[in-house]
């Protein structure tokens, strides 16, 4: 009986074994789908409260890949298997409203060297960290918007 048990331990700890083997290769990858088409930046998000939310917090940090697709940001998940992007940012109209470097207790959790930016799309307000290279091509992306797209980008601060 003892044996019997004992296999069947055996089994079950490889079979998780096996699933989690199986779902970290399946996010491997998802990440290399999303990655290998270019135009992808590793960011991390968070959406903040409306202008008009009362007592609202920002939510946490969320580490992932932004992917340029034309005249949209589609943002991912990186720990996910969603295919579709968790948020669209629409470069018609976006707002670039400032810019700082992360405080001690939130650049725990972000990627080393980053910069945050606080855009507003719409109604929605979110902050992106990324680091020097992406909020540059971040930046040139939003300036090459076509002639008559309302793109509001300040030039102080940003540097």
């Amino acid at each position: 009986m003892t044996g019997q048990l004992a296999l069947d331990a055996g089994v079950v700890l490889a079979g998780v074994v096996l699933l989690v083997a199986f779902l970290f290769a399946l996010m491997s990858l998802r990440r290399w789908l999303l990655v290998r088409g270019g135009g992808a930046v590793e960011c991390s998000l968070r959406t903040l409260p409306s202008p008009g939310g009362s007592g609202e917090e920002s939510g946490p940090w969320r580490l992932g890949i932004g992917r340029y697709k034309g005249d949209v940001l589609q943002w991912h998940r990186v720990f996910g298997f969603r295919g579709r992007p968790r948020q669209v940012i629409h470069r018609r109209g976006l707002v670039v409203a400032g810019r700082r470097e992360p405080d001690p207790a939130e650049a725990e959790g972000l990627l080393p060297e980053v910069s945050i930016i606080e855009v507003r799309d719409g109604d929605a307000a979110m902050e992106l960290a990324m680091g020097s290279a992406a909020l540059t091509g971040f930046l040139s992306w939003l300036e090459a918007a076509p002639p008559g797209f309302p793109v509001d980008v300040p030039t102080e601060g940003l540097d």
